[in-house]
């Protein structure tokens, strides 16, 4: 026989969610035991109905007009079944937390649930998602990050495919330069950003944050070859302007004949001290990309806003494949100062102010 609000309150918190029994001593201390003791076949009358309630939902979850695609889901060891039930609701693969908590409970799943990243769809059956939870039926990490990825781009695609969360990811790749020349200037927005090679990754389940900061980074530095770094080194360039440049030649050409002359209207423009007046470092500066940056956006105050200062950015606006490495160590050699993308990508360039204007009004 339970004797007091204590015992009371451990006995139901083994039936029912935490978040429903929180505060439960607090509310029956301000009455008798002989009152609670009375409201109890009450308390058990509802619980009965919840449950009735929860499992007379028979249908599946609503699939979503993209049902078909598969949502991945991060089960960390040691989370609980009403942790779990509460992400797969919130991901839309199940659409009663408290019925998926209750089936896990009374079949006695919730210790067996093995950690792992797993594959879902919306509208299946909780049956089949405690299966896979129990069948520990996940799968590696296979991800894709594009040549011209920020760290933003990056971290939002993990965090999508259930791989480590985004803030995460972030907050690890603000300071991470484990490499002396990812060491640049203090106003970077992200360290990392720039040495994170964008390629095809297959990884173990139990990676975090950490682990594919490492992994993308040691694959940058794999890439860039010794005959690069020297031929970077011949030109004066450090690694760390290497990779800046690389990342805006990136960001600029969508077409691969265009990256060794944008390269040469970049380094044309630091050789006479004209501002880079590029585009894609305002473009850095914004939450969503724009089709075409305003005359208001050039006046950002930023010092990565390279048309009111000087010079290179601070860092790399996005991670450059192979391709825009070698364009900066092999540009063009015309002598273009202006550049401008048609709205199928396609740059066309001047070598005169005016002239550049006139190209503008054709290709806009």
């Amino acid at each position: 026989m339970l004797k007091s609000f204590e015992e009371l309150k451990e006995f139901i918190s083994g039936l029912i969610p935490g978040e429903l029994v929180e505060n439960m001593g607090e509310f029956f201390e301000k009455f008798s035991w002989k009152k609670v003791a009375a409201a109890i076949g009450g308390l058990f009358a509802v619980l009965l109905l919840s449950i009735f309630f929860v499992f007379g939902e028979r249908e599946a979850p609503r699939a979503t007009a993209d049902g078909n695609l598969p949502i991945y889901v991060k089960v960390h060891s040691g989370m609980n079944a009403q942790e779990i039930g509460e992400e797969l609701q919130r991901r839309g693969i199940v659409r009663n937390k408290y019925k998926f908590w209750l089936m896990a409970k009374l079949n006695g799943y919730e210790s067996r649930f093995m950690a792992g990243r797993y594959e879902f769809h919306s509208g299946m059956k909780i049956e089949d998602v405690l299966e896979k939870l129990v069948q520990g039926e996940s799968s590696e990490y296979r991800f894709v990050i594009p040549e011209g990825f920020t760290v933003l781009d990056i971290a939002k695609r993990l965090d999508e495919e259930g791989i480590v969360s985004r803030e995460d990811f972030l907050r690890k790749a603000k300071d991470f330069a484990p490499r002396d020349y990812m060491k640049g200037k203090e106003e970077v927005t992200y360290r990392a950003e720039g040495f994170l090679f964008p390629a095809t990754y297959t990884v173990a389940t139990d990676i975090d944050a950490d682990g594919v900061l490492q992994l993308m980074a040691n694959t940058f530095d794999q890439r860039l070859t010794p005959a690069l770094r020297r031929k970077a080194k011949s030109m004066d360039l450090s690694i760390y302007e290497l990779v800046t440049l690389a990342s805006l030649v990136e960001k600029e050409a969508r077409y691969e004949e265009d990256r060794p002359i944008i390269a040469q209207v970049f380094f044309k423009r630091l050789e006479l001290g004209m501002p880079l007046q590029s585009d894609a470092s305002l473009q850095y500066l914004m939450d969503a990309p724009k089709e075409d940056v305003s005359i208001a956006d050039t006046k950002i105050d930023s010092p990565y806003n390279t048309y009111q200062n000087a010079g290179l950015p601070p860092g790399p606006v996005a991670n450059p494949g192979t391709d825009s490495i070698e364009a900066v160590l092999h540009p063009s050699e015309t002598e273009y100062l202006y550049f401008v993308a048609d709205r199928d990508g396609h740059n066309h360039y001047a070598y005169t102010y005016d002239e550049h204007l006139e190209i503008v009004e054709q290709v806009r």
